[in-house]
């Protein structure tokens, strides 16, 4: 008898358990994650009501585990069933209340010689009932020492093959459902020691003997789900049983096979030792360098800087047995730093002591220092420029004429913020610079600074200045600066500035066009901009700054807030 809606149920809960995943936790030599993607037949049975279901369904393994190991060495890898989402509604309208009796099996590989399992505590996500558990089990599902299994269950209570077993009733790891509930299984992490040269390890999913029938007991992943009648308040219970097929009447397919290959080597004749030094503090956000010495020092190879178990970047090449990777953290609190050396041929790998660097966030206060010209026309745009120091990682600057803001908030180049401004009415304009503050700087306002505007006389022609910089320049390399007055008769020259400070001498305008070849030697946002000086019957006139990115490095430090002037970096007006 098949039931449609029972086949969906058997088809989420029989993905839950067939996708793994996991993290090395320790090997001489790393290979990256191997996936295997397979066909996962799965048959269920509704107890009470006598439905039973046959349905195939995608689903994949993922395995992390070293490429290599030395024999005799203890090694360890991890397994973990990815998360799954089950919807809350069943079938026949009915509310899905629950699965339990959850259980995931693997097999014990050969090759090697099986130490432990143990379930990685913080791995599982909305797991109730019985805390999870990994023990070895017979065949027969019972706890064995030297049995072939790894069974990962609550307690090892489930639907079947186990001396806990019933289709029934809620037993073992459970999860309520409410509506659509996401769950995971917790990681396991087994820990073996390498069989002799020559041999192979290969970790697989359980579907040795009577575990790779269709619809048995011992199959890998099988779980118990409980719907419940919302009008008659009656549960009813599906128990499902998957196995790698691609239906019910085929053979075992790929999913049967290994999951990774781990190849038992010799151990190499040179033993290396890797000391890491590291500073017992840094700031968030500031490089600090990690600096691995491998010993011999002719040693080849590289070596892997870790933060915990995650890679801190890609592995950083020896050089005469050291290896330096600057490193910024973004997260405060203790980060535990270890440098592993990958080893070469001929040469072992070798993993350094940890080092706590307790990473705190540094707040420095900030001078903002407001630049202005002290006189300007109508109509005529000028440039307004605010020094922040220590320079920031970033931040913006507002600046104010009065209590009213002009434009939107600049960006923070290096450390200064440069607006092209036109005043619109004549008078005294009182300006202002607000620095916004950033991650690790505090804000703070410049002294204001007076700009007497007055109307440009009738002879008077009102200039504009646009600037074309690149947005990107290597350390040392030449990067092409031009400016545009318009109108182009306009004679002048044109000043480009860094910031507020100068670039070279002024540019004679030519065509309507003055262009500069500058190197910019600083690392960092440079803010860059230029300043027509006007002419005979032309104004001066100020362009937009544009940012041109040397590198990413900013130097922090502290200061606290004043005003400047520089009417001969703006030009005449």
């Amino acid at each position: 008898m098949s039931h449609a809606p029972m086949r969906r149920a058997v088809a989420v809960l029989a993905a839950a358990g067939m996708a793994t995943g996991g993290l090395l936790l320790a090997a001489p030599a790393s290979a990256a994650p191997v996936n295997t993607d397979f066909t996962a037949a799965c048959w269920g049975k509704f107890k009470s009501l006598l439905d039973t279901t046959d349905k195939t369904i995608a689903a994949g393994v993922t395995v992390d585990a070293p490429a290599t190991v030395i024999t005799g060495d203890t090694f360890t890898y991890r397994l973990q069933p990815k998360a799954v989402t089950l919807p809350g509604k069943g079938e026949n309208l009915r509310n899905r209340a629950s699965v339990s009796r959850l259980k995931f099996d693997y097999e014990i590989p050969e090759g090697a010689q099986f130490v432990s399992a143990t379930v990685v505590p913080g791995t599982a996500v909305n797991l109730g009932g019985t805390a999870p558990t990994v023990e070895r089990v017979a065949e027969d599902g019972t706890p064995n020492a030297e049995g072939p299994v790894l069974r990962l269950s609550g307690g090892n209570q489930t639907v079947g093959n186990g001396p806990s077993s019933n289709d029934g009733a809620e037993g073992g790891i459970v999860v309520i459902i409410s509506g659509d509930t996401t769950f995971r299984l917790p990681a396991i992490e087994v820990k073996a020691v390498a069989g002799p040269v020559g041999s192979v390890v290969e970790p697989k999913i359980r579907t040795a003997g009577n575990a790779g029938n269709y619809k048995a007991d011992e199959n890998f992943y099988t779980s118990l789900i409980r719907e419940k009648d919302p009008l008659a308040g009656v549960s009813y219970w599906s128990a499902t049983r998957c196995s790698p097929r691609d239906s019910g009447g085929a053979a075992l397919n790929a999913g049967a096979g290994a999951l990774a290959t781990i190849k038992v080597v010799t151990r190499p004749d040179t033993v290396t030792t890797t000391t890491l030094a590291a500073p017992a503090t840094a700031a968030n956000g500031a490089s600090v360098d990690l600096t691995a010495t491998v010993s011999p020092s002719t040693a080849g190879g590289s070596v892997q800087f870790k933060d915990g178990g995650v890679n801190l970047g890609a592995p950083v090449p020896l050089t005469a047995g050291t290896a330096t990777l600057p490193q910024v953290f973004d997260t405060d609190g203790a980060h535990s730093i270890t440098a592993v050396y990958l080893g070469s041929p001929g040469v072992a790998g070798s993993t350094s002591e940890a080092r706590t660097v307790t990473v705190s966030t540094v707040v420095r206060d900030t001078t903002t220092v407001l630049t202005t010209p002290s006189h300007a026309k109508t109509g005529v745009a000028v440039s307004l420029a605010a020094t922040v120091d220590p320079a920031p990682a970033g931040g913006t600057v507002q600046f104010f004429d009065g209590t009213t803001a002009i434009g939107a908030p600049v960006a923070v180049a290096g450390s200064v913020a440069t607006l092209a401004h036109e005043f619109e009415t004549a008078g005294t304009h009182k300006i202002t610079a607000k620095f916004n503050g950033t991650k690790g700087f505090t804000a703070s306002t410049a002294d204001a600074r007076s700009i007497e505007v007055s109307v440009p006389a009738p002879n008077e022609t009102r200039t504009t200045t646009t600037l074309e910089a690149p947005a990107t320049a290597a350390p040392g390399e030449a990067a092409t600066l031009t400016a545009t007055v318009a109108p182009g008769q306009a004679g002048g020259t044109v000043q480009f500035f860094d910031g507020t400070t100068a670039i070279g001498a002024p540019v004679p305008v030519t065509g309507g066009t003055a262009t500069l070849t500058h190197s910019f030697t600083a690392v960092g946002a440079h803010g860059v901009t230029a300043v027509y000086s006007g002419a005979a019957g032309f104004l001066g006139s100020s362009s937009d700054a544009s940012v041109v990115n040397v590198t990413a490095v900013e130097t922090p430090g502290g200061g606290t807030g004043g005003a400047g002037s520089a009417d001969g970096l703006f030009g005449s007006s």
